[in-house]
């Protein structure tokens, strides 16, 4: 084989490397990514209007049609968020990973009211 053809080769096995790695690193069933729900929970200020992808147990699921209102309990290693979300509700005790957006009702002293993760994926 001439060193022209080794070095073509090398280049397209880091290439196909490269673009393994990168669409492996958007897949939610590998065990990096994720932030907690204590980390979240513990630096709300931190977090505030941030996206972010947690996993966890759904505790509870509440709908109120007249409100067009979704939300359900995460619980992970523990801690609770409420998720709220325009998609189906999960079922109580099914397994789910989230993606969303940090929000808090108020700030104050740097303790967060009312903090959820409005659902942006499941």
């Amino acid at each position: 084989m001439t060193e022209g053809c080794r070095d073509g080769a090398r280049r397209i096995r880091h290439a196909f490397l490269l673009l393994t790695v990168l669409l492996l690193a958007g897949c939610d069933y590998l065990p990096f990514g994720f932030t907690s729900v204590t980390e979240i929970l513990a630096h709300p200020t931190s977090f505030e209007g941030q996206d972010v992808k947690v996993r966890g147990t759904v505790k509870d699921a509440t709908k109120v049609p007249i409100l067009d209102l979704k939300v359900y309990t995460l619980e992970d290693h523990g801690a609770d968020v409420a998720v709220f979300t325009d998609g189906a509700l999960p079922a109580v005790g099914q397994s789910v990973t989230v993606r969303g957006k940090v929000e808090s009702t108020a700030i104050i002293n740097g303790r967060s009211l009312g903090l959820h993760i409005r659902e942006t994926s499941q």
